[in-house]
């Protein structure tokens, strides 16, 4: 599909001025429906987006990593990824501990019940990806990588 093609035929606002504004428009609506296909699929399970994304950060993010390094790492503030962290403490989905040198600063780490909850969101969300990028090729799938790779960089150098 060429991009005149998608800007005529499939986008939301085809009168839309200029490429720029329908890119920004397409990414916005494009989170927004997928964001929303995944609460629907993760309400289930009693699960989120944003509890999906802190589950799969804690387990991704090197181990010595702290929990405001961890909110770094997601581009949320602290005291947001602090309330979201004791509700998965609650449910024995996570755990906190001090470190070793500071005891001020706190890691976190995924339980047996986190990673198996963990590999059900991921099961849900793979089976969902797959079906959303069915058809596209993997060049196109890696130059997209790329692109949102350097907006999202840039994004964050612009900050507040």
């Amino acid at each position: 599909m060429q991009i005149d093609e998608f800007q005529s035929d499939h986008h939301p606002f085809p009168g839309s001025p200029g490429p720029d504004l329908q890119l920004t428009m397409a990414m916005v609506l494009c989170v927004r429906n997928w964001r929303g296909i995944l609460e629907d699929h993760l309400r289930p399970l009693g699960q989120s987006t944003a509890r999906m994304e802190a589950l799969w950060a804690i387990a991704h993010m090197p181990p010595e990593s702290t929990q405001a390094d961890i909110a770094r790492a997601m581009g949320i503030e602290g005291a947001t990824l602090t309330r979201m962290v004791q509700l998965l403490v609650d449910e024995e989905l996570v755990e906190r501990f001090a470190d070793d040198v500071d005891r001020r600063r706190n890691h976190l780490r995924l339980t047996a019940k986190g990673q198996e909850t963990l590999a059900k969101i991921n099961e849900i969300t793979e089976k969902l990806r797959a079906e959303l990028i069915s058809g596209f090729e993997t060049e196109q799938i890696e130059q997209a990588n790329g692109f949102l790779a350097q907006l999202l960089s840039r994004l964050r150098t612009m900050g507040p």
